[in-house]
């Protein structure tokens, strides 16, 4: 007779309040003290995110949403000057006006009545409804209004709130039996998706409000003095069609009638000037295939729309239609409207029968795409649409962009003469190559006629922001250049002698990446270009009179221009710009003031600990950013740009001082080959260097720069939680790799091995007691290593590939690329093809060492894996199987190349703490490592439970 032992994920799944109270309730020694706990599987709902994080334009409020990661959370309002907080609960979504008086968002309903509901199996408009609340900031009052749907504000301008209310339940909803209902003599028409559902326009300063019924879209016009919205309408008197609002006189006027059934969308405001567009589809019959859109144009003063462009006058090829798939864009200037074309679709035969249609692929050599990359841009390509413009004060349609030139960008936020646009048909049938290659093209926006600047560039172009120059990195190069339109001349800025601009520890055999651009300055003068540590100024009339902004290099520091204001065009020099840094070989983050009039950098902040986001108020120097490291969450601090008073404002998860964490550390040690290393070292709480300690051992390429990463207890979606381990009494050890071209998997052993035997060394690590896990890459490289090194007690490898020669071939399903150039060029790193290089493929393959292998393995590998196919799986766990060796392998049906769905996070959780706790640290075996899970009892039984040893 078996006896089971319960463990917390049962509790948890089961009992999930109950869970997590018990999770939390605090435990005392005889003193009173609170002793700290281990983290445990039941403390992930509870544990705390900030998210929807504002500050409002004149800096005097800072809101954001506090959420545990399963269940009911809360928008916190903070007022930074006074400290003043207070909440809404179930609040988010929230936006903030532009005056700084509102901020608006949604509560969401309970999730235990919403999940109450769902399991009583209520119809979609019986469930419980989302409410708006609208807070006063001044004030710190909120006012809240039940069954909304969804709210919008003007970007830029105006006290308008404009939101829209569910369809209220009717008499057969309510089931209400108390009273009969009277039969009008005309029933009334419902709100539904199809007819629309009540507007509401708020003064937000008075609470007026005026409603509107039967809107299925609205939008506000950037300054705030229009709403536009369409609606179903009701009667003769509320027509269907195109409303504009006007704010001024608070009056609705229809500027284009229609009828009920027909659509009208993509409504589209310019950013100045009172100008409207917006697509029309006149068909009434919902099951037409082919759809005839129509452009229409408004603006300030007209009585009604006016058709732009339809099936008879548009300005493609013969046939072509506008297409309702791409919104309408003004120039920031208002002068044009950009707006999209496409052929008539391909449309199937609807009499045909099922078994009359053929489904065939034919898989041509000669395809510009492959049929499975033809697969999943298919949406995508029905709804291309292809750039046009429309003058519109010389009343003039223009095409831009055709079938040979797809992809394009408007320049100088579509005030310039002429688009950017490239093309890369020539080259896309080059499958196994993923360096880019395509043809840049400038198109003039007055006529149409396109201009070659660069043929088969390598590499990705983008234009100044005032559009002066086109600038790109070349991958063969190794170089940044620039084409100066004014001139048709091609500028070479870098040339990698004195310094490099490409990254210096590459070792891919592939071209290097380029460290980045930082920005331009105003007026498109200079552009400021990254090396390793430092920035880099050119002018563009003077490349020769380059210069370094910065000086880290002498003390390996890293410096990054940071953008405060995120509709900045050009950085201003005429003031002083804050930079970020990072100190290389001690990983100490900070600020640091860049005064361009003097050239000197001034610390301002730094410290053992990671910054990140920093977000500045627009009309005052109220900043806030965070900080975090492994034992501290990041959140939030204020200062100003002096950073001399620094505050915290979020306090996300208080009851972490409950729980016990760790510390970590960097390490060194020689590889090998006698290459020196950096890794992390994370050691439990208390950590006593007399102690032996199981240890677990993750890596993925490098990853010591997370040093003051904060890891919160969470689901597993791939990797290990290094904060679970130690909390768990683990050490864990997380080396960097580096690779020689040709030998991944040896190169792994090279850095690796060396790496663990060195904290072995220590005297503080369980020799026989390491386990290894990775995922992807580091999956294949753990499936490579226990087919070297017994030193590995248990090993879990997510998602390897373990057979090269069969993985080459095959396809990246969710990007339908082939795979070849990975292996070849990129992570893989073998540096050819299989046939020129065939023994690199089979000796880097773990396929080939199973024999070897004496570890037990655990294998997660998912049957709808995008990146490495399942099929890998499978390969290395039938071998091991055969071998007779002890092997596991998890398939989540359905999941990806990572877990996605949170009841699979967390079941994942529970398996892989459970097999290495068994394995290292001698803890009961579950059911399903012991005796399996039967494929009957899948989804009703998970065979957690705990066997007697």
């Amino acid at each position: 007779m078996r006896k089971f032992l319960q463990i917390s994920i049962l509790v948890l799944l089961a009992v999930p309040v109950m869970a997590q109270q018990k999770a939390r309730k605090k435990t005392a020694d005889k003193n009173g003290a609170v002793v700290k706990k281990p983290l445990a599987h039941s403390v992930y709902d509870f544990w705390q995110d900030n998210t929807e994080r504002l500050i409002t334009n004149d800096g005097r409020f800072f809101v954001y949403g506090q959420n545990p990661q399963e269940g009911d959370g809360k928008i916190i309002v903070r007022e930074l000057v006074t400290s003043k907080v207070d909440s809404v609960k179930r609040g988010s979504g929230a936006r903030i006006t532009y005056d700084s008086e509102f901020a608006v968002f949604k509560i969401k309903p309970q999730l235990a009545l919403v999940t109450a509901a769902r399991r009583a199996k209520k119809k979609k408009e019986e469930l419980p409804k989302d409410s708006l609340a609208i807070y006063n900031l001044r004030a710190g009052s909120v006012e809240k209004i039940p069954a909304v749907t969804s709210f919008k504000l003007p970007e830029k301008g105006g006290s308008w709130l404009a939101y829209q209310l569910e369809a209220p339940l009717s008499a057969k909803d309510k089931k209400d039996t108390t009273a009969k209902a009277v039969k009008p003599a005309k029933a009334p028409k419902k709100e539904t998706e199809e007819n629309g559902f009540k507007l509401i326009v708020r003064d937000l300063k008075t609470g007026a409000e005026q409603p509107y019924g039967y809107v299925k879209e609205y939008a506000f016009s950037e300054n705030g003095k229009w709403l536009a919205f369409t609606t179903t309408g009701n009667d003769s008197v509320y027509k269907a069609g195109v409303y504009v609002w006007d704010a001024a006189t608070k009056n609705a006027k229809l500027i284009h009638a229609g009828h009920a059934k027909q659509k009208f969308t993509k409504l589209s405001f310019a950013k100045f000037n009172d100008e409207l567009a917006f697509i029309a589809d006149a068909d009434t019959n919902s099951k037409t295939q082919i759809r005839l859109p129509k452009l229409y144009f408004w603006k300030g003063g007209l009585e009604t729309a006016q058709l732009i462009a339809d099936e008879s006058k548009q300005p493609g090829l013969a046939g072509w239609l506008v297409s309702s798939n791409q919104t309408p864009e003004f120039s920031k200037d208002g002068t044009k409207l950009f707006f999209g074309t496409n052929p008539k679709p391909v449309v199937a035969d609807t009499t045909l029968l099922p078994e009359e249609i053929v489904s065939v692929e034919v898989w041509h050599w000669q395809d510009r795409n492959l049929q499975t990359r033809q697969k999943v841009t298919a949406e995508q390509d029905k709804k291309r649409a292809y750039m046009a413009v429309y003058h519109i004060a010389e009343n003039k349609l223009v095409q831009l962009a055709d079938k040979d030139i797809e992809s394009t960008d408007l320049v100088n936020e579509g005030n310039a003469e002429y688009i950017l646009a490239t093309s890369d048909h020539k080259y896309s049938h080059e499958h196994w190559d993923w360096n880019p290659k395509q043809d840049v093209y400038l198109i003039n926006t007055k006529d149409g006629s396109k201009k070659l600047i660069k043929e088969k560039l390598e590499g990705n172009v983008r234009m100044s922001p005032e559009g002066k120059y086109a600038y790109w990195f070349s991958n063969p190069d190794s170089a940044w250049f620039a084409y100066d339109v004014a001139k048709s001349q091609l500028i070479q800025l870098t040339k990698n002698k004195d310094v490099r601009f490409t990254d210096e520890e590459d070792d891919h055999p592939d071209f290097p990446n380029p460290y980045g651009v930082a920005g331009w300055t105003k007026g498109d003068e200079s552009i400021l270009i990254n090396e390793r540590y430092d920035i880099w100024q050119f002018p563009l009339t003077n490349v020769a009179g380059a210069k370094k902004l910065t000086n880290g290099r002498p003390e390996k520091r890293v410096y990054r221009h940071v953008r405060l204001d995120q509709e900045e065009r050009g950085i201003d020099f005429s003031k002083p710009v804050l930079l970020s840094s990072v100190h290389e070989p001690t990983k100490k983050e900070g600020y640091f003031n860049f005064d361009p009039a003097t050239g000197l950098s001034t610390k301002l902040y730094e410290g053992d600990f990671k910054t990140g986001r920093v977000i500045k108020a627009k009309d005052s120097n109220q900043l806030l950013f965070t900080r975090e490291t492994f034992k501290d969450y990041p959140d939030y601090f204020a200062t100003d740009g002096t950073f001399k008073t620094i505050t915290q404002v979020t306090f996300t998860n208080p009851q972490q001082k409950e729980y016990l964490w760790g510390s970590v550390e960097l390490v060194d040690w020689i590889a090998g080959d006698g290459t020196p290393l950096q890794g992390l070292l994370y050691k439990p709480d208390n950590f006593d260097p007399a102690k032996k300690y199981p240890m677990m051992v993750y890596y993925y390429e490098k990853n010591t720069e997370n040093l003051h990463t904060h890891y919160a207890p969470r689901p597993i979606r791939s990797y290990i939680n290094f904060s679970y381990f130690t909390s768990n009494g683990y050490v864990v050890f997380v080396p960097d790799i580096v690779y020689k071209v040709g030998y991944p998997g040896q190169s792994a052993y090279n850095c690796l091995i060396p790496g663990v035997l060195s904290q072995i060394s220590k005297g503080f690590v369980d020799k026989d007691r390491i386990g290894i896990s990775g995922h992807s890459w580091g999956g294949y490289q753990t499936a490579y290593l226990i087919g070297q090194t017994n030193l590995f007690r248990a090993a879990e490898a997510g998602a390897p590939v373990s057979n090269m020669t069969s993985a080459y071939g095959g396809i990246r399903w969710d990007t339908g690329l082939t795979r070849q150039a990975q292996y070849e060029k990129t992570q893989t790193r073998i540096g050819g093809s299989l046939w020129e290089k065939p023994m690199q493929f089979i000796e880097n393959s773990p396929l080939f060492y199973l024999p070897k292998v004496q570890t037990p393995v655990l294998v997660m590998h998912n049957d709808d894996d995008g990146a490495v196919p399942w099929y890998q799986g499978i390969e290395y766990y039938m071998g091991l199987k055969r071998l007779g060796k002890p092997v596991w392998m998890l398939n989540y049906n359905g999941e990806k190349h990572g877990l996605g769905k949170r009841q699979n996070m967390k079941d994942f959780a529970v398996r892989m703490y459970q097999y290495f706790d068994y394995y290292l640290k001698d803890a009961p075996k579950p059911s399903w490592l012991g005796e399996g899970l039967p494929y009957i009892e899948k989804g009703i039984n998970q065979h957690l439970e705990l066997m007697d040893k």
